[in-house]
C-alpha cells in the first residue's frame, strides 16, 4: 500500500504546485494566500508519504482529497482533477491493501 499511496501523493503534490501557479495568474485570490494554502497542502502530501502505514493516515489522505476537490472554488478545473485524484487515492488504498494481503499470505506460506 505504501508504494501506491506514496506515488499518488507525490503526483498530487506536483498537481498542487502547478495549480498554484495557474491560480496565481487567473484568480482574484492573493498570491500569499494561494502559496500558503498550496505550500501546506504540498508539505502534507510529502509528509503523508512517510506516515501512510500509521493509523489515521488514510483518513488524512481522504481529507486531502476533499480539499483538492474544494480548491475548484478558486480554479474550476480542480473540480475534475480533484475527482480524478480521489479515484486514484481510492485505487491506491484498495489495491494496496490487497497487495499487502497477498504478500503476507505468501510470506506465511513460505515460513
Amino acid at each position: 500500500m505504501r508504494t501506491l499511496c506514496s506515488s499518488t501523493l507525490i503526483g498530487e503534490a506536483l498537481l498542487i504546485m502547478f495549480a498554484g501557479l495557474v491560480a496565481m495568474q487567473l484568480s482574484d485570490v492573493s498570491t500569499t494566500a494561494i502559496w500558503t494554502v498550496s505550500g501546506i497542502a504540498m508539505l502534507l502530501c510529502v509528509l503523508l508519504c512517510g506516515a501512510i502505514t500509521r493509523p489515521g493516515a488514510v483518513a488524512v489522505g481522504w481529507a486531502l482529497q476533499l480539499g483538492l476537490i474544494a480548491s475548484g472554488l478558486v480554479l474550476p478545473t480542480m473540480y475534475g482533477l480533484g475527482v480524478v485524484f480521489a479515484g486514484l487515492w481510492w485505487c491506491s488504498v484498495h489495491y494496496g491493501r490487497k497487495i499487502d494481503e497477498i504478500k503476507a499470505a505468501r510470506a506465511a506460506a513460505t515460513a
